[in-house]
């Protein structure tokens, strides 16, 4: 599960660093069509941001549960949770910002 952890804790700080430039209001970073309708971009960027936050820490956590226990799919089940949330967050600022998904 080393392996796995290293994974984890590099794709988590790949995304944290995403999710970083972001909320700083670097929002072309995320596909101009997914923006077509947005009012407020720095609202906008902030609250995606969190959303790729939420996503980070999933898989971070994931990959210290995988390192403390080895043969406990708890890491996988925190993962998966972590990301369905994550995702979950990240069509709510769709909703909200650009009124519908696409």
């Amino acid at each position: 599960m080393l392996l796995y952890a290293i994974i984890m804790f590099l794709t988590g700080a790949l995304v944290a660093g995403l999710g970083l430039a972001i909320y700083r209001g670097k929002t072309d970073l995320i596909h101009s069509y997914h923006q077509t309708k947005v009012t407020d971009p720095a609202a906008y960027g902030k609250a995606f941001g969190k959303a790729m936050f939420v996503i980070a820490a999933a898989l971070i956590l994931s990959g210290l549960i995988g390192l403390v226990d080895p043969t406990s799919l708890l890491a996988v089940t925190v993962l998966m949770v972590g990301l369905a949330i994550g995702i979950g967050c990240i069509i709510a600022v769709q909703h909200r910002y650009n009124k519908g998904i696409f």
